[in-house]
């Protein structure tokens, strides 16, 4: 998948970023398990490779890169490059990031529970908690299901793709605007400015607008915003401590590293690199606006895949998948889940994410006893899946 496909979009005192020159980038030192421990050198089971690919992804030109897997043997986590350009120092093989589109799967589940309890039908219409919301130019809440925006067959135009929020958060322009705090609504509105990708149900198209509905739905269905129940119902339950939901705070918790971007459009080889660590998230919402860390995401997605957030049903309805062949040609998307079948042929299940200044990617095998967690610092260059390769497929 493309950078720019993977990219959410976007995304206290603080200091206002300056504009690097892109400084060549040397791999820092692996942070591994202690000698001896499971998963440690000598006895990592594959983790070798990963570091491999780690250290081919910096070598190529991302800023650092962090991560964590976990697998029978016990826990591995690494980093490689550089999480500060300026300083020269090491990424942080803790370090919390912004996750991007991975905060679709929480949203999702937040929902599936909802209707578990029978406090809404997946087959809703949007139009049925959302009335007026969803109309224009084509768009029709009334013949939108709920199910439909968790599986991006509902055809609503992604708020992304206009040319406004492009020339405002994907060029230098977003430097301007990366503190200005927008509701889900004004995304909405813009999104129906646009004709839809298709009727609802005869596609498949990615569209950040679908989970900006569903955490409005949650709101409407709960009486809460839909953060808040993340943390209610994931987050806490769980004892994700390094996961948060920011809504409009613009800074990310210690420890993490800096994040980098080109902030470009149409551009193939910007040679401008601005920091962008601190920005509003707003812009993505529940499409996309949480900070976690690879140790997090992994609990997350193990738990989730082992049966322990959801009843078998909604688990069975969330990997319900549909061809994403826009994504690639062995990936499946579920209920705000892809399923991502590998060269190896092993099938892996989670999410990616992208933000300014942040790439990440989170799968597990499906019954959730292996996973892997990785985030690059910068948003231009560098591809995640041979890192997953890596990880559930070397020898």
């Amino acid at each position: 998948m493309s950078v720019r496909k993977r990219l959410l979009g976007v995304a206290a005192v603080m200091t206002v970023a300056g504009v690097l020159a892109a400084p060549a980038v040397s791999a820092a030192p692996a942070v591994s398990a202690r000698p001896g421990a499971p998963g440690a050198p000598g006895a990592d089971h594959g983790h070798r490779a990963t570091q491999r690919a780690m250290d081919r992804a910096v070598t190529a030109g991302v800023p650092g890169v962090t991560g964590q897997a976990v697998d029978a043997y016990g826990t591995w986590t690494a980093a490689a490059g550089l999480g500060d350009l300026r300083a020269r120092t090491p990424r942080g093989a803790y370090d919390h990031f912004r996750v991007g589109s991975i905060t679709k799967t929480f949203t999702a589940v937040v929902l599936l529970q909802l209707a578990a309890e029978g406090r809404l039908d997946l087959d809703d219409t949007v139009g049925e908690w959302l009335p007026g919301i969803v109309e224009g130019n084509g768009h029709d809440g009334d013949r939108i299901t709920v199910r439909q925006l968790l599986n991006h067959t509902s055809g609503v135009y992604d708020y992304l793709a206009d040319p406004r929020f492009r020339r405002d958060y994907f060029t230098p322009e977003f430097m301007k605007r990366r503190f200005d705090t927008r509701t889900p609504e004004t995304w909405v509105r813009m999104a129906m400015s646009h004709r839809p990708q298709f009727r609802p149900g005869t596609g498949w198209g990615y569209s950040n607008t679908n989970y900006l509905l569903a955490g409005m739905i949650v709101e409407r269905a709960t009486g809460h915003p839909y953060g808040d129940e993340v943390r209610a119902r994931v987050i806490d339950p769980l004892g994700l401590r390094h996961t948060f939901v920011p809504g409009t705070r613009p800074t990310l918790p210690q420890p993490s590293s800096r994040a980098y971007s080109k902030l470009f459009v149409e551009s193939t080889s910007p040679s401008t690199t601005y920091d962008v660590t601190e920005l509003n998230p707003s812009e993505a919402g529940a499409a996309g606006e949480m900070i976690s860390s690879s140790a997090d995401l992994n609990r997350f997605y193990r738990a989730l895949l082992g049966g322990r957030l959801l009843p078998d049903e909604q688990l069975a309805q969330m990997k319900e998948t549909v061809p994403a062949k826009a994504l690639g040609p062995d990936v499946g998307y579920g209920l705000g889940l892809m399923r991502v079948r590998l060269s190896c042929g092993t099938a892996v299940w989670g999410h990616g994410g992208g933000i300014q200044g942040s790439q990440s990617e989170a799968m597990a095998t499906g019954d959730g006893h292996r996973a892997l967690a990785v985030n690059f610092n910068g948003d231009w260059t560098g591809d995640l899946k041979p890192i997953v390769e890596a990880e559930f497929c070397a020898e």
